[in-house]
């Protein structure tokens, strides 16, 4: 007997990504029920092969429901996660709202699964930011090995970081530009076709963004609290995926080649680095995949015991629903919890 899960937001970019990635792989699931808000009942989304109808959040009985998949932004999880995990419920939860929470478990699989125990005094486990869960995906196996004194990082996000609007705002500025259209910005705070825009999400009193302030202590959270991160992240015009360009100093000697050598045995990790023209991921390659990929490794000559390298990764997939399901998976396979359709 499997699980029933409910994905909440299935209609969003992520939503009906994790759709596709638990049928994709294999997870257990007896029932899947896709949740939405009203205006979006009776909207069909797609799990494998099947099409489901998207029934009302807000009336949806979760009291024999094992998983929740929560992709709907930070208010409606707020309201609802709390209840949902009250209901015996486990909520896993994409938005911002409960990773800092210190009751509720901050999980990247590959990182540190081990602390998703602590998911029972919520019965809320938080997935991190997308530009923060590739990151910590290639700093974990080098922090094991040298442990990092600073990480400096640069990010090139994708427009779906913004959900399909801003996907469908590059698209449609994209097009109003070749036919000499006026370029109008709504969801972004300037043009994103054929620009570049230095702020996401809004700012902080220091001058930084919340994205930035995101990375910085979501790293703290999951991997040291010791390690010192600055962060500028950049909006991109690209569809999917997100680069960054990441400046890494140890505390013990580790070389490039040495760093190259720990990646490629690494979980979650491809490594793309042939220095020569094309021999590195871009974002394009990196869509629709589940593998971080790591390129351009290289010692940097002007701090003792630093590296650089550029990090991709599908930011839909490990940086939010491939991450999310990842977590669901821990909880089945370390017997976690128990599906309470075999439990009654």
């Amino acid at each position: 007997m499997g699980y029933k899960v409910a994905v909440v937001g299935a209609t969003g970019n992520v939503g009906r990504e994790i759709l596709a990635i638990l049928d994709e792989r294999g997870f257990p699931a007896d029932e899947v029920v896709a949740l939405a808000s009203r205006k979006s009942q009776g909207v069909e989304v797609s799990y494998g092969d099947k099409t489901l109808k998207v029934k009302a959040l807000d009336t949806y009985d979760f009291s024999d429901t094992d998983i929740c998949l929560m992709s709907a932004g930070g208010a409606v999880s707020k309201e609802w996660s709390p209840k949902i995990g009250a209901a015996g419920c486990v909520v896993i939860d994409n938005s911002s709202q409960w990773r800092m929470d210190p009751d509720v478990p901050l999980i990247v699989p590959e990182v540190n699964a081990d602390a998703i125990v602590g998911f029972t005094k919520k019965n809320i486990i938080a997935n991190p930011n997308c530009s923060t869960a590739q990151l910590v995906v290639a700093l974990k196996p080098l922090h094991d090995a040298a442990t990092i004194k600073r990480v400096v990082v640069s990010t090139y996000q994708s427009v779906s970081g913004a959900g399909k609007e801003g996907m469908d705002e590059l698209f449609s500025q994209t097009r109003a530009i070749f036919v000499s259209d006026p370029v109008e910005p709504k969801k972004f705070p300037k043009r994103i076709a054929f620009n570049l825009i230095p702020q996401i999400d809004v700012f902080l009193d220091d001058g930084s963004t919340k994205e930035e302030w995101k990375m910085v202590v979501e790293t703290k959270k999951i991997l040291d609290p010791k390690i010192k991160l600055t962060a500028t992240c950049v909006r991109v015009p690209v569809f999917i995926s997100h680069s960054e360009a990441v400046n890494v100093e140890f505390e013990r000697e580790l070389s490039a080649e040495d760093a190259r050598k720990i990646l490629r045995e690494a979980p979650g990790i491809l490594v793309i680095d042939t220095r020569e023209p094309g021999g590195y991921a871009t974002p394009h390659e990196a869509a629709g995949e589940d593998a971080t990929y790591i390129s351009r490794l290289r010692d940097d000559p002007t701090v003792e015991n630093a590296i650089n390298f550029w990090c991709v990764s599908d930011n839909l997939r490990k940086g939010a629903a491939l991450n999310a399901v990842q977590i669901a998976e821990v909880l089945v396979n370390r017997k976690l919890i128990t599906a309470r359709s075999k439990a009654a």
